[in-house]
């Protein structure tokens, strides 16, 4: 994945990624992973999986969750580009919903990735990558040590259980125990677990490159404090949410 979805800097632990526009590299990108992100290993059509998207899109317009689900859906554009195999659907099995406990599980080298992902405005005062990671890291920590209302081990299971996405039945496994000690209140420490940290920005429509040397430094202090067994911070500066849009729209 090139061109437009621009890797900046892409080492161990951190991927800067800015995305000014969506041109046919891009386009292809999404074109061959879509399908596999929404529904999983199936054959379909494209341009209904895109309806479909744009039809629970649309009564969102303006709100956070229409920026949560865009920002979301290119970090695992991003993933499933590097190797992460999903272990779940973007989707919820539930009908008109994302809610899947966390915003994705993955399987990659043999290890388990958990990815929690937020997003923000650049025009909402005090935003930046750094308070998102930290958001983001935030928010799974609590998860993980049972500050939460649901189970997100049981939708993890749930939908690794989906036949279409065709999880790793090790993985699958794991998540079951997690899931039953969640219900008996044995929580974990987030040390335990290899972690992805997700940051979208959405500029306003006009163009500002990253500066990178300084989100580097500002990522290393924000992650200094965390604990985690590993961790990948995925940080995606993106021109607008129309970007998206446009795609959805577009034959």
């Amino acid at each position: 994945m090139n061109a437009t979805i621009k890797k900046l800097k892409c080492g161990n632990d951190l991927c800067i990624i800015d995305i000014e526009n969506i041109d046919t590299a891009l386009k292809t990108s999404l074109d061959n992973k879509f399908i596999k992100i929404c529904e999983g290993n199936v054959t379909v059509d494209l341009n209904g999986v895109k309806q479909r998207v744009v039809n629970y899109l649309t009564p969102k317009k303006g709100r956070t969750l229409e920026m949560g689900a865009i920002a979301e859906f290119f970090i695992h554009l991003y993933l499933n580009e590097e190797g992460f195999e999903p272990q779940f659907l973007f989707f919820n099995l539930e009908e008109n919903s994302i809610k899947k406990g966390f915003d994705g599980y993955y399987f990659h080298d043999k290890e388990e990735w958990i990815l929690e992902s937020k997003s923000g405005m650049s025009t909402t005062a005090g935003v930046s990558h750094g308070s998102k990671v930290k958001e983001s890291y935030n928010d799974l920590k609590e998860k993980l040590a049972g500050n939460t209302p649901n189970n997100p081990w049981r939708e993890a299971y749930n939908h690794a259980s989906h036949i279409d996405v065709g999880a790793n039945s090790n993985v699958r496994a794991n998540i079951k125990k997690f899931t039953v000690e969640f219900d008996t209140k044995v929580y974990h420490k987030i040390n335990d677990f290899n972690i992805i940290p997700g940051s979208t920005i959405f500029l306003n429509g006009t163009w500002t490159a990253t500066d990178t040397a300084a989100l580097e430094t500002e990522i290393e202090n924000t992650i200094s404090k965390f604990d985690f067994k590993k961790i990948k911070i995925v940080c995606v500066t993106k021109k607008s949410l129309q970007l998206f849009w446009q795609y959805l729209t577009t034959p």
